[in-house]
């Protein structure tokens, strides 16, 4: 399996339609856990003794189709919005009800760090097609701006969107109190993790560093909250480190010292997380290609699936389309067969460039309805192969400072 820690960027066309799973790798978060939090119609559920939230969008569609609720909603959010008070709003003035949705769901601030951003990008799109919404609509508009009744189905279409994708491909919040870090350090386990992550590390001055370096390997799987954020690093790495000050710059970067100093310094970071528990917000996508092999078994859907994508391409004047669309053609088919667009997992680009190139995708001449509908087959049976022998694993996690907090989604009283 290939285990990445890039984003799955959502592209415009195909907003929250991918489908995955959220999960923890060895101990967590299972698919049935949160399918059982979905059915019981709540977003919390316990881990053990750590306290899990599940941004699943459900919050979010509820408010949309209660309709006196959003009303009120829409009503609050405009007044605040309307800065000049001429009862318009702009792209400008609109923005921030888009920026503000993130935290009003208990994720950071969007810019606050590179992974708060893998967060949006992932699975709110804000950036992408929240905004590419809001020019749809101030588009031909009077000034560019649009007036309330507009503002509300602006507003709709964004948060149902969101909801859709959460629901889709749920947002994790989890409280990282050092409780599943000290049972990776007293586990069996460890040594061999320790050793692995060791021999990964090819330069380093002193044990300190070579720690440092570690660190930045762990991830909430093992119940290490990003030591690259910075109020983290503050708080819990460099005081964890002062344990192994005396030793740690001099001593000989062996595979004895490392472990003594690796377990010492996790020890302190437990003690750390203890006092000052860390929430970060959790997402993560397996491709496997069983979303291919799904609509492969459905005739149907299938058919429907690749006519729909048939008539969205261009045509020359024959009605005949040009091969250099077949990659667009697969952008547009990849919310049905769970694959992310082109450009944004680039493993999953070398996979589908490679398979281009096996099947010739991009030689010979132009192609009508039947042999597009035949090639197409080709190209996605061999990703789904390929993705079966070695999937493809994306993750992001991001530090949330202030959790579930906000009232934004909250009409007013």
């Amino acid at each position: 399996m290939v285990f990445v820690s890039l984003p799955i960027k959502i592209h415009p066309w195909s907003t929250g339609e991918l489908e995955g799973s959220t999960k923890r790798k060895r101990e967590g978060i299972s698919r049935k856990q949160q399918k059982t939090a979905k059915e019981k119609g709540r977003s919390n559920m316990s881990n053990g003794n750590k306290t899990v939230d599940v941004l699943d969008g459900s919050k979010i569609t509820d408010l949309v189709h209660n309709g006196e609720v959003f009303d009120k909603f829409v009503d609050h959010k405009f007044e605040e919005l309307d800065q000049n008070h001429d009862g318009k709003l702009s792209v400008k003035e609109l923005v921030p009800a888009i920026a503000d949705i993130g935290a009003a769901m208990g994720l950071p601030a969007q810019g606050s760090s590179p992974d708060s951003d893998k967060i949006y990008s992932e699975y709110l799109f804000l950036t992408t097609w929240g905004y590419k919404v809001l020019m749809e609509f101030t588009r031909g508009k009077e000034e560019g701006k649009v007036r309330k009744s507009q503002f509300k189905t602006v507003l709709s279409d964004i948060l149902l969107g969101m909801a859709d994708g959460l629901k889709r491909d749920p947002v994790v919040i989890l409280r990282i109190d050092g409780e599943d870090l000290q049972e990776f350090v007293s586990g069996s386990r460890f040594d061999a993790e320790a050793i692995s992550i060791y021999s990964e590390i090819e330069e380093a001055k002193d044990v300190k560093e070579c720690i440092c370096k570690a660190l930045d390997k762990l991830t909430v799987e093992h119940g290490m909250p990003p030591s690259s954020d910075q109020w983290v690093r503050s708080n819990v790495v460099e005081p964890a480190l002062e344990s192994i000050d005396n030793q740690g710059k001099d001593a000989i970067v062996s595979q004895t010292n490392f472990l003594l100093a690796f377990r010492k310094v996790l020890d302190n970071v437990v003690v750390r997380l203890r006092e000052h528990p860390v929430i970060v917000a959790h997402s993560g996508n397996t491709f496997d290609g069983r979303g291919i092999k799904r609509i492969l078994s459905n005739k149907s859907e299938l058919d429907k699936t690749l006519d729909s994508a048939w008539k969205s391409l261009p045509k020359d004047h024959h009605g005949k389309l040009p091969r250099e669309y077949l990659r667009v053609a697969l952008d547009v088919i990849a919310p049905a067969i769970s694959l992310p667009p082109y450009g944004a997992v680039d493993q999953m680009d070398e996979i589908t460039g490679e398979v281009f190139k096996m099947v010739k995708a991009e030689e010979g001449s132009t192609l009508n309805q039947e042999e597009f509908n035949q090639l197409m087959l080709e190209i996605i049976s061999s990703i789904m192969l390929q993705l079966e022998g070695n999937p493809v694993t994306v993750s992001s996690n991001a530090v949330v400072n202030e959790p579930l907090n906000s009232t934004l989604l909250s009409p007013p009283e």
